[in-house]
Protein backbone atom coordinates (compact mmCIF):
# COMPACT_ATOMS: atom_id res chain seq x y z
CA UNK A 1 0.00 0.00 0.00
CA UNK A 2 2.75 2.67 0.94
CA UNK A 3 4.76 1.85 -2.28
CA UNK A 4 1.69 2.07 -4.57
CA UNK A 5 0.88 5.82 -2.93
CA UNK A 6 4.74 6.83 -2.57
CA UNK A 7 4.50 8.66 -6.41
CA UNK A 8 0.90 9.04 -6.59
CA UNK A 9 0.05 12.71 -7.37
CA UNK A 10 -2.31 13.03 -4.52
CA UNK A 11 0.32 11.48 -1.74
CA UNK A 12 2.12 14.63 -3.08
CA UNK A 13 -0.41 16.84 -2.90
CA UNK A 14 -1.11 15.92 0.70
CA UNK A 15 2.09 16.29 1.43
CA UNK A 16 2.40 19.88 0.52
CA UNK A 17 -0.02 21.12 2.00
CA UNK A 18 1.12 19.80 5.21
CA UNK A 19 4.29 21.66 4.36
CA UNK A 20 2.74 25.19 3.46
CA UNK A 21 1.15 24.62 7.25
CA UNK A 22 4.86 25.27 8.58
CA UNK A 23 5.31 27.80 6.12
CA UNK A 24 8.75 29.47 5.34
CA UNK A 25 9.92 28.50 8.73
CA UNK A 26 9.49 24.99 8.20
CA UNK A 27 11.60 22.07 6.51
CA UNK A 28 10.87 20.96 3.07
CA UNK A 29 9.00 17.87 3.20
CA UNK A 30 8.36 16.39 -0.23
CA UNK A 31 11.13 13.67 -1.26
CA UNK A 32 10.52 10.62 -3.28
CA UNK A 33 9.14 8.00 -1.58
CA UNK A 34 8.04 9.96 0.79
CA UNK A 35 4.04 8.97 2.25
CA UNK A 36 1.98 10.39 5.03
CA UNK A 37 0.08 7.99 6.84
CA UNK A 38 -1.73 10.21 9.27
CA UNK A 39 -1.90 13.05 11.08
CA UNK A 40 -3.79 14.28 14.38
CA UNK A 41 -3.72 15.68 17.58
CA UNK A 42 -2.04 14.22 20.47
CA UNK A 43 -1.56 15.66 24.00
CA UNK A 44 2.17 16.08 24.31
CA UNK A 45 3.94 16.33 28.04
CA UNK A 46 6.01 19.05 28.15
CA UNK A 47 8.42 20.10 30.90
CA UNK A 48 5.81 22.92 32.02
CA UNK A 49 2.30 20.60 31.34
CA UNK A 50 0.63 18.58 28.90
CA UNK A 51 0.09 20.70 25.54
CA UNK A 52 -1.78 20.26 22.42
CA UNK A 53 0.57 19.35 19.68
CA UNK A 54 -0.35 18.44 15.84
CA UNK A 55 1.59 15.37 14.52
CA UNK A 56 2.29 13.93 11.14
CA UNK A 57 3.23 10.28 10.75
CA UNK A 58 5.36 9.71 7.13
CA UNK A 59 6.42 6.04 6.52
CA UNK A 60 10.37 7.63 7.30
CA UNK A 61 10.10 10.72 9.64
CA UNK A 62 7.47 12.15 12.66
CA UNK A 63 6.79 15.15 12.39
CA UNK A 64 5.10 17.72 14.75
CA UNK A 65 4.66 21.52 15.88
CA UNK A 66 2.78 23.69 18.07
CA UNK A 67 -1.06 24.43 16.54
CA UNK A 68 -1.58 27.78 15.51
CA UNK A 69 -4.67 27.77 13.34
CA UNK A 70 -6.11 23.93 13.46
CA UNK A 71 -5.71 22.49 9.75
CA UNK A 72 -3.75 25.73 8.65
CA UNK A 73 -0.94 27.31 10.65
CA UNK A 74 2.20 25.50 12.93
CA UNK A 75 4.99 26.74 13.85
CA UNK A 76 7.80 25.27 15.67
CA UNK A 77 8.61 21.91 13.41
CA UNK A 78 10.44 19.23 15.26
CA UNK A 79 11.49 16.41 12.57
CA UNK A 80 12.15 13.04 13.72
CA UNK A 81 13.74 10.21 11.81
CA UNK A 82 11.80 6.98 12.30
CA UNK A 83 14.85 4.57 12.11
CA UNK A 84 16.07 6.28 15.45
CA UNK A 85 12.60 5.64 17.63
CA UNK A 86 11.43 3.36 19.94
CA UNK A 87 7.77 3.56 21.64
CA UNK A 88 6.68 2.11 24.87
CA UNK A 89 3.16 2.16 26.35
CA UNK A 90 2.73 4.65 29.34
CA UNK A 91 -0.25 2.96 32.34
CA UNK A 92 -3.11 5.90 32.87
CA UNK A 93 -2.62 8.15 35.71
CA UNK A 94 -5.13 10.15 36.40
CA UNK A 95 -6.11 12.88 33.72
CA UNK A 96 -3.26 11.28 31.46
CA UNK A 97 -4.65 8.19 30.04
CA UNK A 98 -4.10 6.37 26.31
CA UNK A 99 -0.31 7.54 26.57
CA UNK A 100 2.76 6.20 25.11
CA UNK A 101 6.27 7.33 25.33
CA UNK A 102 8.21 8.31 21.78
CA UNK A 103 12.16 7.73 22.55
CA UNK A 104 15.17 8.73 20.19
CA UNK A 105 18.55 9.33 21.32
CA UNK A 106 18.41 12.82 21.00
CA UNK A 107 14.68 13.54 22.82
CA UNK A 108 11.86 11.51 23.96
CA UNK A 109 8.66 12.25 25.65
CA UNK A 110 5.23 10.96 26.26
CA UNK A 111 2.04 11.89 24.41
CA UNK A 112 -1.71 11.21 24.91
CA UNK A 113 -4.51 9.93 22.64
CA UNK A 114 -7.99 11.20 23.37
CA UNK A 115 -8.98 7.35 23.09
CA UNK A 116 -7.69 4.19 23.77
CA UNK A 117 -8.34 2.94 19.92
CA UNK A 118 -6.22 6.59 18.66
CA UNK A 119 -3.55 5.12 20.90
CA UNK A 120 -3.39 1.55 19.27
CA UNK A 121 -3.97 3.19 15.74
CA UNK A 122 -0.81 5.21 16.54
CA UNK A 123 1.44 2.91 18.13
CA UNK A 124 0.50 0.12 15.72
CA UNK A 125 1.45 2.56 12.53
CA UNK A 126 4.58 3.86 14.23
CA UNK A 127 5.66 0.21 14.83
CA UNK A 128 5.33 -1.07 11.22
CA UNK A 129 6.69 2.48 9.82
CA UNK A 130 9.99 1.70 12.07
CA UNK A 131 10.19 -2.02 11.12
CA UNK A 132 9.65 -1.61 7.42
CA UNK A 133 12.65 0.54 7.53
CA UNK A 134 14.81 -1.84 9.77
CA UNK A 135 14.14 -4.22 7.78
CA UNK A 136 14.73 -1.91 4.20
CA UNK A 137 18.14 -0.47 5.81
CA UNK A 138 19.15 -3.96 7.45
CA UNK A 139 20.28 -1.83 10.46
CA UNK A 140 19.58 -3.30 14.30
CA UNK A 141 17.16 -1.29 16.26
CA UNK A 142 18.37 1.74 18.46
CA UNK A 143 19.64 0.79 22.25
CA UNK A 144 19.93 4.20 23.30
CA UNK A 145 17.74 6.73 23.98
CA UNK A 146 17.51 10.35 25.84
CA UNK A 147 15.83 10.10 29.47
CA UNK A 148 11.89 11.48 29.51
CA UNK A 149 11.98 14.83 31.45
CA UNK A 150 10.00 14.66 34.50
CA UNK A 151 7.30 17.47 34.45
CA UNK A 152 8.11 20.45 36.77
CA UNK A 153 5.17 19.78 38.89
CA UNK A 154 6.05 16.81 39.48
CA UNK A 155 8.99 17.71 41.98
CA UNK A 156 8.53 20.44 44.82
CA UNK A 157 11.95 19.60 45.97
CA UNK A 158 15.36 18.04 44.20
CA UNK A 159 15.14 15.03 43.37
CA UNK A 160 18.36 14.00 44.44
CA UNK A 161 19.25 15.80 47.70
CA UNK A 162 15.63 15.99 48.49
CA UNK A 163 16.62 19.27 50.56
CA UNK A 164 16.27 22.35 48.44
CA UNK A 165 12.82 23.72 47.47
CA UNK A 166 12.22 24.93 44.30
CA UNK A 167 11.20 28.58 44.17
CA UNK A 168 11.62 31.68 41.89
CA UNK A 169 15.44 32.30 43.47
CA UNK A 170 15.77 28.11 43.89
CA UNK A 171 14.94 27.49 39.93
CA UNK A 172 14.45 23.85 38.30
CA UNK A 173 17.23 22.15 36.30
CA UNK A 174 16.61 18.41 34.09
CA UNK A 175 19.30 15.90 34.42
CA UNK A 176 20.15 15.41 30.72
CA UNK A 177 21.23 11.61 31.36
CA UNK A 178 18.21 10.72 34.12
CA UNK A 179 15.56 13.24 33.31
CA UNK A 180 15.11 13.87 36.84
CA UNK A 181 14.30 17.62 38.51
CA UNK A 182 17.09 18.84 40.37
CA UNK A 183 18.38 21.86 41.84
CA UNK A 184 21.80 23.94 40.61
CA UNK A 185 24.11 22.80 43.17
CA UNK A 186 22.99 19.00 42.34
CA UNK A 187 23.39 19.53 38.59
CA UNK A 188 26.32 21.93 38.37
CA UNK A 189 28.87 19.59 36.08
CA UNK A 190 28.66 19.13 33.03
CA UNK A 191 29.27 15.73 30.43
CA UNK A 192 29.77 15.55 27.09
CA UNK A 193 26.57 13.26 25.85
CA UNK A 194 27.47 12.39 22.16
CA UNK A 195 23.61 11.40 21.11
CA UNK A 196 22.27 14.84 22.31
CA UNK A 197 24.75 17.32 21.92
CA UNK A 198 28.31 18.20 20.78
CA UNK A 199 29.02 20.26 23.64
CA UNK A 200 28.73 18.80 27.35
CA UNK A 201 25.04 19.04 28.78
CA UNK A 202 23.56 19.43 32.21
CA UNK A 203 24.31 16.44 34.42
CA UNK A 204 23.17 15.86 38.34
CA UNK A 205 25.81 14.63 40.70
CA UNK A 206 24.80 11.24 40.57
CA UNK A 207 24.82 10.26 36.71
CA UNK A 208 28.14 12.60 36.56
CA UNK A 209 29.83 9.77 39.02
CA UNK A 210 28.36 6.96 36.77
CA UNK A 211 29.52 8.53 33.73
CA UNK A 212 33.08 9.56 34.76
CA UNK A 213 33.16 5.95 36.27
CA UNK A 214 32.48 4.71 33.10
CA UNK A 215 34.83 5.79 31.48
CA UNK A 216 33.26 7.71 28.70
CA UNK A 217 32.53 11.05 26.69
CA UNK A 218 34.00 14.45 28.76
CA UNK A 219 33.15 15.82 31.89
CA UNK A 220 33.24 19.26 32.88
CA UNK A 221 33.50 20.45 36.48
CA UNK A 222 31.58 23.45 38.61
CA UNK A 223 30.97 26.54 36.29
CA UNK A 224 32.25 29.31 37.58
CA UNK A 225 30.44 31.61 35.37
CA UNK A 226 28.00 33.58 36.30
CA UNK A 227 7.33 7.41 35.64
CA UNK A 228 4.76 6.40 37.40
CA UNK A 229 7.40 8.73 35.22
CA UNK A 230 10.14 8.51 37.94
CA UNK A 231 12.41 6.32 36.54
CA UNK A 232 20.18 27.46 39.32
CA UNK A 233 22.12 28.26 35.93
CA UNK A 234 24.39 29.28 38.21
CA UNK A 235 23.13 32.73 39.08
CA UNK A 236 19.57 31.09 39.78
CA UNK A 237 18.84 31.81 35.59
CA UNK A 238 17.58 28.42 34.43
CA UNK A 239 19.82 27.16 31.32
CA UNK A 240 16.70 24.72 30.97
CA UNK A 241 15.17 27.83 29.20
CA UNK A 242 17.66 27.52 26.46
CA UNK A 243 16.39 24.09 24.96
CA UNK A 244 14.90 23.78 21.78
CA UNK A 245 11.46 22.48 23.55
CA UNK A 246 12.26 22.93 27.17
CA UNK A 247 9.05 25.65 27.32
CA UNK A 248 7.06 23.23 24.73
Amino acid sequence: MVDRLANSEANSKRIQVVEGCFGAAGQPLVIPGRVLIGEGVLTKLCRKKPKARQFFLFNDILVYGNIVIQKKKYNKQHIIPLESVTIDTVADEGDLRNGWLIKTPTKSFAVYAATATEKSEWMSHIGKCVGDLLEKSGKAPTGEHAAVWIPDSEATLCMRCQKIKFTPLSRRHHCRKCGYVVCGPCSDKKFLLPSQSSKPVRVCEFCYLQLASAGGGTGLGPRSDSYSRSGSKFNNVSDDEDEEDSSD
